[in-house]
């Protein structure tokens, strides 16, 4: 894989890969930049937000499950000092459906988590992370309710 970082001009850059989409990179206003673009960092757990996500979707349509909805989102904590490393990371996965198993969505995070998403196995050893779930029944009409949450243990 290639990527790039091309400057447009104070902090801002594109930045493309091997795809050709461009993201615009910009900085806050207060080191430079005119607030114009994502963080790099921010970037970073995006990219492992979409991988697992793409992975366990993945799973779950192999496994039939009837999914209406679903998001994962990834909360970083960051060190204080530079140069402000991801230290922990909380990812939690929130399922909506029809009679969703948890036996299903625990076993695609697993298999997410320990054969699939490069993004968690590189980081894995780096910091800390947990892996939450919730999995909501869809009532319509922009309707759900919990039935289960939990946490999978990784190895």
């Amino acid at each position: 894989m290639d990527a790039k970082a091309i400057w447009q001009g104070k902090m801002a850059f594109s930045g493309s890969a091997d795809t050709g989409f461009e993201i615009p990179l910009d900085a806050a206003e207060a080191v430079g930049g005119e607030n114009g673009g994502s963080r790099p960092m921010e970037l970073i757990a995006i990219g492992l937000a979409g991988c697992t996500a793409m992975d366990v979707i993945s799973i779950l349509k192999k496994k039939r499950q009837e999914i209406t909805g679903f998001d994962v989102q990834v909360h970083a904590e960051r060190a204080d000092s530079h140069p402000k490393v991801f230290t922990k990371a909380v990812i939690e996965y929130n399922v909506s459906g029809h009679n969703v198993s948890e036996a299903a969505v625990v076993r695609a995070i697993e298999l997410s988590a320990s054969r699939y998403c490069p993004a968690q196995a590189m980081f894995m050893d780096v910091f800390p992370m947990e892996l939450r779930y919730q999995i909501f029944e869809d009532l319509g009409t922009d309707k759900k309710k919990l039935t289960v949450s939990g946490v999978y243990e990784l190895s």
